[in-house]
């Protein structure tokens, strides 16, 4: 069955891990006045990850950012930034339009989980971005958070769960918690209104291909604040949908 998710419009460190290159944007909120939907991902980046979890997910987010380019109104709607928790928490990209990011360097596996600070830092530059939004008069659709792990957080994160989660049933956040082999589903299920989803196997490709294709569907539709019924979840998810 379609994965639904609703779509409105509302009014209100030194790293070890590669950086993600982008272009020059120009002043995009004024050159483009395309709807923007903002994509945070966070990424556990810790020691358990290291081999070809890292090679896969690496590999899965290049995918995603070349398959999104190539989408003619995607292109011009996706806005991405990328937040690491691997011993540290890193930002690894601000905010920027996937047709202005070139592509990704390797991101490297090490330390423990600080996953509760670095969905931290991605809501708050997301609820920054909004009002970037509003202030300029660009529309903007629901925004995405995806937060990627194998394990359970090693900091506090039961308050930024709690305010994710209501932000998810507020329809003001899409929260999408996904779960590699080791990960604590339910820990990772209270960041959103919506159960964590497990990953199958490092089906890291196919999950990009996947949020690349729902972005496709998202930039699509008629209005910001329309429905959209995004793609089966097919091969990546570990459960029957």
């Amino acid at each position: 069955m379609p994965f639904f998710m609703p779509f409105t419009t509302f009014n209100f460190n030194h790293t070890e891990n590669a950086m993600i290159t982008t272009q020059a944007p120009h002043d995009d909120l004024v050159e483009n006045p395309s709807p923007r939907c903002p994509i945070a991902l966070v990424i556990d980046t810790s020691g358990s990850m290291s081999g070809d979890p890292i090679t896969e997910l690496n590999a899965g987010v290049q995918l995603f950012i070349d398959e999104t380019k190539r989408e003619n109104l995607a292109r011009w709607s996706v806005e991405l930034a990328v937040w690491t928790a691997g011993g540290s928490v890193d930002q690894l990209c601000d905010f920027t339009g996937i047709e202005h990011i070139d592509g990704v360097t390797q991101m490297n596996a090490s330390g423990d989980t600080p996953l509760g600070e670095a969905v931290r830092q991605a809501v708050s530059a997301l609820n920054a971005r909004k009002a970037e939004y509003r202030n300029a008069g660009v529309p903007y659709y629901q925004p995405w958070l995806v937060i990627i792990s194998d394990g359970v957080p090693t900091d506090n994160w039961q308050d930024i769960a709690q305010y994710t989660c209501q932000l998810a049933k507020e329809n003001k956040l899409v929260s999408l918690p996904v779960g590699v082999s080791g990960a604590n589903l339910m820990v990772l299920g209270q960041f959103s209104n919506k159960p964590a989803i497990p990953l199958k196997g490092i089906a890291f490709r196919e999950f990009f291909s996947w949020l690349s294709a729902s972005m496709a569907r998202v930039s699509a539709s008629t209005s910001s604040d329309a429905q959209v019924s995004l793609p089966n979840l097919g091969t990546w998810a570990g459960i029957g949908q």
